[in-house]
């Protein structure tokens, strides 16, 4: 689906698990748990894509990934739907 905007390139990334686990990694108790099983996989990927393309968008399907990329990252993770959203008004 992100492949249909004209210009899209999509790189689905070997993410692992973001470690949220829903509201897992929210609880105080988990919290850096959480972000040390995101530091394994995702957010090394994530910081080293924007190294490489400071304007590439990152997308998650999951609200709890999308919200533990940004506490790893502070990156904001984007839905596939506000994506192709995006793209439709810029047609």
């Amino acid at each position: 689906m992100l492949r249909l905007p004209v210009g899209n390139e999509v790189k689905v990334i070997p993410s692992g698990c973001c470690g949220m686990a829903g509201s897992f990694g929210y609880e105080k108790e988990h919290y850096d748990f959480s972000l040390r099983v995101g530091e394994q996989v995702l957010f090394p990927t994530v910081r080293k894509a924007v190294a490489e393309n400071a304007e590439v968008i990152i997308s998650a399907p999951g609200t709890s990934c999308r919200e533990q990329i940004k506490h790893g990252t502070g990156r904001t993770a984007y839905h596939p739907i506000e994506i192709m959203y995006g793209a439709l008004k810029k047609e």
